[in-house]
């Protein structure tokens, strides 16, 4: 893969999450409220799905797809694979131990495998939530979205797999804090 700044990796990062957003829009459940879970819970059935679409499926990139609890969970993730092979990615939508939506991804999103293993959701969460108590008891700031990608904004790491925790606020620029997956450790915090 070239080269990539960490400002072009985090448009491509957004600009994947915001159409994730759009092409894996919420099911509403009919048969009452779902249960939240943290991200790993979801990652086998859609890695399954996933090994069914391309022998060659590799995970590269994890986000919540409706909104996340206090403690890192959420009713709904999406995991995002890519096929070499097929030159390809497919998204997967995962909501109460099944597969909810799956689609595949309309333009070309090449990134590396996340790099295992990593930490889950809820002690990503707790680590940013302390770097970010200060930015949300003075803007009114409240979580928006967790990420989960290999490569971007990990200085010391440039290779290494980040979680990216998006927190916003009507009076002020997002924050983003990012931690690294594998240690739970907070590398960095970006406005924006």
């Amino acid at each position: 893969m070239p080269c990539v700044t960490p400002n072009r990796l985090l448009a491509r990062v957004l600009v994947i999450g915001a159409l994730a957003g759009i092409v894996l829009a919420p099911v509403r459940a009919s048969a009452g409220v779902s249960m939240p879970f943290a991200a790993q819970a979801g990652l086998d059935i859609a890695a399954e799905a996933a090994r069914i679409w391309a022998a060659d499926a590799e995970l590269i990139y994890v986000e919540n797809d409706e909104a996340l609890a206090a403690d890192g969970n959420a009713a709904r993730w999406g995991y995002l694979f890519r096929s070499r092979a097929a030159d390809a990615s497919r998204a997967y939508s995962v909501r109460d131990g099944r597969i909810v939506e799956a689609a595949n991804l309309g333009f070309d999103f090449e990134a590396p495998p996340i790099a295992g293993p990593w930490i889950d959701s809820g002690k990503a969460l707790a680590a940013a939530d302390r770097v970010a108590a200060d930015y949300c008891r003075k803007n009114g700031g409240r979580l928006a979205s967790m990420l989960l990608v290999r490569g971007a904004f990990n200085e010391r790491r440039p290779d290494g797999t980040t979680w990216t925790i998006v927190y916003v606020s009507e009076t002020a620029p997002s924050l983003l804090v990012v931690i690294d997956a594998a240690h739970g450790e907070v590398l960095r915090t970006l406005k924006g």
